[in-house]
């Protein structure tokens, strides 16, 4: 009878314990989400804020609701051409260096492919070891690629990071499966396209936001060997606006101004606060869909790494 009291009030205070552990690690795991959601939070009521009463100070909620930052953003001449750019270097870009780099690492499980460990470390330095940025800009004028769309998506078709976690995934799956496809005749392609791509869709959903992510807000290929403005892409466009705030500000106010009574202003504040949502949005759209396959495809990649 002793031991049997004994027992449930060591029961009844494990599960105490265990119920003050979880209460602690969802409020800890709360605070954390919100420290993490609430500056994005900030920008966007910020953006839609009315600029002067924003200069006071936004808590929860904007002040005096107005989306004419977002107006006087969406007109800024070139805009419509730089976010096909973007779009396109995005889309674009994504599916070459997905491709590329699968296909490369899958180069790398075969064994009977020639110089295969030699390839692999020559890989590997290009990890540790960077020529900089004026070798790299000679090279991409000797190659022609400057004020070229193919800047934008051929430096980054290879990239060894993505490669070796793409053949440490490969490495992983049934060696049954390639043994069955040879028996039926497949040759080497075959296998890759038919059945070690359908069966790596985590790894694979893995690098395609890794790329786009870096495509959509790449803006220094731009900046440095892109002279044509129809080459522009909208990171570039908008970095350029971002650092110069305060005359598009001062320009704004000037055209809202007309409305007399009605004017609304936009401070440069106002003005950088639009432009990152425009530029983080479309990405934030994307990633929720892609977080399942990113997460199991970066933790199997990294298992053997």
């Amino acid at each position: 009878m002793r031991e049997g009291r004994k027992a449930l009030t060591a029961g009844k205070k494990t599960a105490v314990s265990d119920i003050a552990f979880q209460t602690v690690n969802y409020t800890l795991l709360i605070l954390l989400m919100a420290a993490c959601i609430y500056p994005f939070y900030y920008i966007f009521i910020y953006s839609i804020s009315d600029s002067k009463m924003a200069m006071t100070g936004i808590t929860l909620i904007p002040k005096g609701f107005t989306l004419v930052s977002y107006s006087k953003v969406f007109v800024i001449e070139g805009i419509g051409n730089g976010a096909l750019i973007s779009v396109a270097r995005t889309v674009l870009g994504t599916a070459l260096t997905v491709f590329v780099c699968s296909l490369f690492a899958y180069l790398m499980t075969l064994q009977q492919f020639p110089l295969r460990k030699v390839f692999y470390r020559y890989l590997i330095i290009t990890l540790y070891f960077n020529a900089g940025l004026i070798p790299w800009y000679i090279w991409m004028r000797q190659l022609h690629l400057n004020n070229n769309f193919l800047l934008y998506i051929l430096p980054g078709a290879v990239n060894a990071f993505y490669i070796i976690l793409m053949k440490t995934y490969f490495e992983q799956l049934p060696k049954s499966l390639e043994e069955s496809a040879k028996i039926d005749g497949a040759g080497y392609f075959t296998i890759y396209w038919k059945i070690i791509i359908p069966t790596s869709t985590s790894i694979i959903a893995t690098i395609a936001v890794f790329t786009a992510v870096d495509q959509w807000n790449s803006w220094f290929d731009n900046y440095i060997l892109v002279s044509d403005k129809k080459l522009n892409t909208l990171q570039y466009l908008l970095y350029n606006y971002i650092t110069s705030a305060s005359a598009l500000s001062r320009q704004s106010g000037m055209e809202i101004n007309r409305g007399g009574a009605n004017a609304v202003y936009m401070t440069p504040d106002t003005v950088r606060m639009t432009i990152t949502m425009v530029i983080t949005f479309p990405i934030l759209c994307v990633y929720p869909f892609l977080q399942k396959y990113f997460v199991k495809g970066i933790m199997l990649g990294a298992i053997k790494g």
